[in-house]
């Protein structure tokens, strides 16, 4: 029995900052109210001020203060977020300006990772995060936190009746270090799996992508058969943060496997990429990375930049497929004839059969075709040919089988006796 918790919607207010040159500040603002609303917080108003660079000390000028003060009243709220990573001084500065709570963007992700992490590994990666960003913070305040679980502990429940704990510096650096060796532990068991398929040869697919671009929708379109293997899947920020591997065999004996990873937004706090590192890891040793994305917004470019910047940033640069996908949402169709770019809908399926021939096309190099005349006294070795490569062709001729096949290299030293 699962035990429904209701929870009230918090009104707040959402502020930005936009700096000269900055073409892509309107979706910034629209994106900061996505995750708000991710966080079951209603965003009732919008305040923007065009700044060279933000007040040092209230981010905002003194006017727009004021402005948002008067905002503050008109709407009654108490919550108020804003669309960069604030210092403490200016968290502080403003929180005795306004007379509310004031939340940044990292804060508002860190507490959307808090809530949506689901297995060991990634709760110790966001609790990390987490306690990393509020160190500085903390500094000569002794302020008191929430009970750091890794399970939703900061804004959306505060106020829980949680136990709460006065954690100082030295406490804080403790539980750090605490936590990270027991996300090495996480990390060492990953690693080993990771090896063990290597050994096996299956080759290793990743996805990646800006968060809601349909990676987990993409991969559950692969294992759509096997109702049991889906992962979970949703329209909305942040609905897969645990890495997903799922085996595909769409030609007999030519397996591969599809790793879904979390997704990435714009601003992403350094201290969120540093943590999910080891989750990254089956993307940074994929022999093939899919970069998915929604090609139906028409914020598609930035949100591309996005995910490969980060991908840069955590030195992943593998082998990559761009996967435009939603093309069911998409009227003026544009089907590219690149190799490297695929145009698919997960959702209906359509152009899931190209994107297949072209990750056989990059990822099966160590398979190499054959043709093969078995006799047919030799059946262990006609058996062993159809249990361990995929067959293109088979024939019965007069004095055996003729088989054309492709397999893994590692198979074709033992068949070699056997070619035409």
């Amino acid at each position: 029995m699962h035990e429904t918790v209701t929870r009230t919607i918090k009104d707040s207010i959402v502020v930005g900052v936009e700096r000269q040159g900055d073409t892509y500040f309107d979706y910034g603002m629209e994106e900061l109210e996505n995750l708000t609303r991710a966080l079951d917080l209603n965003p009732v108003a919008s305040l923007t001020q065009k700044l060279q660079t933000p007040n040092q000390a209230t981010y905002l000028g003194s006017g727009k203060v004021t402005e948002l003060s008067r905002l503050i009243a008109s709407f009654d709220v108490d919550l108020v977020i804003f669309n960069d990573e604030l210092t403490p001084s200016q968290i502080r500065n403003l929180e005795k300006e306004l007379e509310v709570t004031v939340y940044d963007r990292t804060m508002l992700i860190l507490d959307i990772f808090g809530e949506r992490a689901k297995t060991n590994e990634a709760q110790l990666q966001v609790e990390i995060a987490r306690l990393k960003y509020l160190l500085p913070r903390l500094v000569g305040m002794r302020a008191s936190l929430s009970r750091q679980g890794g399970s939703g502990s900061g804004l959306a429940n505060r106020g829980a009746g949680e136990t709460k704990l006065e954690l100082d510096r030295r406490k804080i650096e403790s539980r750090i270090s605490a936590l990270e060796k027991e996300l090495e532990v996480v990390v060492e068991r990953r690693q080993t799996q990771r090896q063990k398929r290597k050994t096996e040869g299956i080759p290793v697919v990743a996805l990646v992508g800006y968060t809601n671009a349909g990676k987990s929708s993409l991969l559950n379109a692969f294992v759509t058969e096997k109702q049991e293997k889906k992962v979970f899947e949703k329209d909305m920020l942040f609905a897969t943060l645990d890495t997903s591997v799922r085996r595909v065999e769409m030609q007999k004996n030519m397996p591969f496997l599809l790793a879904d990873t979390v997704g990435f937004v714009s601003k992403l706090p350094t201290h969120l990429v540093k943590a999910f590192r080891s989750t990254l890891e089956e993307a940074r040793e994929a022999d093939l990375l899919l970069h998915v994305v929604d090609y139906s917004s028409s914020y598609y470019k930035e949100m591309m930049r996005t995910t490969e910047n980060t991908l840069k940033e955590l030195e992943i640069d593998q082998p990559l497929l761009s996967v435009y996908n939603k093309m069911d949402r998409v009227e003026a169709r544009e089907w590219s004839t690149e190799k490297d770019e695929i145009f698919l809908s997960a959702k209906t399926g359509e152009g899931l059969d190209r994107l297949v021939e072209s990750i056989q096309a990059n990822v099966f190099t160590h398979y190499i075709k054959k043709a093969l005349h078995i006799p047919y006294e030799d059946s262990k070795a006609f058996a062993y040919v159809n249990e361990h490569t995929h067959i293109l062709e088979q024939l019965e001729e007069d004095t055996g089988w003729y088989v054309e096949t492709m397999m893994h290299k590692k198979h074709a030293s033992l068949v070699t006796q056997y070619e035409k």
